[in-house]
């Protein structure tokens, strides 16, 4: 069952009474729009008393979220997108080699193989033979997030997935850090 209410602070929520919700859970979009999806058995008014203690963490999801729209660069002219891409790969191309191998070297995880690329849907890729991927827009992070991809990607050479053993190893190489960069990396999209 859904509905709509028009919250005194919030404004406009979606309230969705659904059987396989476990628990009262809020979603706030990129667009702001604020789903409240709880489960049967719960009544809409417990639902809603959840949404009043949430208020302020949901004011402060639509300031995140409205920044890191506004942070997105508009779109180029095809031209000049060409230009910034090719600029980018140059410096990828003089930086990252250089920098998995010092990151190699410090780690002790070797991989066969380093290719940059344009791809738009991960920052870097490791293959089951130990070849590693990294995407030219990594150039538009911090340098310490650069290393942190790298030392993602180099932990895969060794454990080929997402296992409890490989984030150990990432979170170890990271000096403990793995939550929190993996965090801050989220806030960067590949544009």
């Amino acid at each position: 069952m859904i509905s709509v209410f028009d919250h005194p602070q919030l404004g406009e929520v979606v309230l969705s009474q659904s059987p396989r919700a476990r628990r009262v859970s809020i979603r706030v979009r990129p667009s702001g729009a604020v789903r409240v999806s709880y489960p049967r058995g719960v009544s809409q008014r417990r639902a809603l008393a959840f949404l009043d203690e949430k208020a302020g963490w949901v004011e402060t999801a639509r300031q995140r979220l409205a920044a890191r729209r506004a942070a997105l660069a508009p779109a180029l002219p095809p031209e000049e997108e060409k230009a910034r891409i090719e600029e980018l790969r140059r410096a990828a191309k003089a930086d990252l080699p250089e920098r998995a191998a010092r990151l190699s070297r410090q780690t002790g995880l070797r991989y066969e193989k380093l290719t940059v690329r344009a791809a738009r849907t991960k920052w870097g890729s490791c293959s089951g033979k130990g070849s590693i991927s990294l995407s030219l827009f990594l150039m538009t992070l911090p340098e310490h997030l650069r290393d942190f991809v790298i030392i993602h990607e180099l932990c895969h050479t060794v454990h080929h997935d997402h296992s409890p053993r490989f984030h150990a190893l990432v979170d170890r190489l990271t000096g403990g850090h793995e939550k929190a960069l993996s965090r801050e990396l989220r806030a960067f999209s590949i544009r």
